[in-house]
């Protein structure tokens, strides 16, 4: 419940812990007493002191991210966050998954609790492209030794190696993890396309607003919450 109300952009989660604990917050009618209650928040009807809260507008934007940043909101070490980056753009925004620190390329961000589950869960194996630089020479026959992808070598010299993978899952440092397996560190990594979205030529640090029915295009079975008008 207090992870619903700060993904709604309606107060911070601490607020939200707070809240439930003094016997603020209702969902449909009924008091809740548990922060940690189990709730979708597209579904249901929230009040805090009697007065509903209005879901933040339906909003999505693709972003790309620099190498350099994390993608959680805060980070302990004090490195730069997307969050930083983007300020005011990512206000009631949820990063659909992660890219590690060296990573840059195509990151979705959202107001849709229910979409960014649907897209983010393995079993709808929605796929992820990447553009890999990888030390040394990577062998077609190599190439078609990585596990669980799909990969074309676009040049390669005893120096280094360019190639275009696509996964069908996003388990973190996956990309770098399957180079390691055929003896070969990934020195550049950048995601090009997510679902049918792609990056285009937005450049590093540059967002843009991704629309509803760009979202069905790109990934036509995932459900889509109807946000406020």
């Amino acid at each position: 419940m207090d992870r619903a109300l700060s993904k709604l952009g309606i107060v911070s989660r601490s607020q939200a812990t707070n809240a439930i604990r003094a016997g603020r917050v209702r969902v449909d009618g009924r008091l809740v007493a548990d922060p940690a209650q189990l709730v979708v928040p597209e579904r249901v009807r929230i009040t805090i002191d009697g007065e509903p809260q209005t879901r933040a507008a339906w909003r999505t934007i693709l972003f790309h991210k620099p190498r350099g940043i994390v993608t959680t909101r805060r980070d302990p070490e004090g490195r730069r966050t997307v969050y930083d980056v983007l300020g005011d753009a990512a206000h009631g925004l949820n990063a659909v998954g992660r890219l590690d620190l060296a990573t840059s390329g195509l990151l979705l961000l959202t107001s849709d609790t229910q979409l960014a589950n649907w897209v983010t869960d393995p079993a709808n194996a929605v796929p992820r492209v990447y553009v890999v630089t990888a030390r040394g020479e990577v062998t077609p026959d190599e190439a078609q030794r990585l596990p669980a992808a799909r990969a074309e070598v676009r040049k390669a010299s005893t120096r280094e190696s360019h190639l275009i993978v696509e996964l069908r899952s996003g388990r973190n440092r996956e990309v770098r993890r399957m180079f390691a397996s055929i003896g070969h560190e990934v020195t550049r990594l950048k995601r090009v396309q997510f679902g049918g979205l792609e990056i285009g030529d937005l450049e590093p640090g540059a967002w843009r607003e991704v629309t509803r029915g760009e979202i069905r295009r790109a990934f036509p079975r995932a459900p889509i919450s109807r946000g406020a008008a």
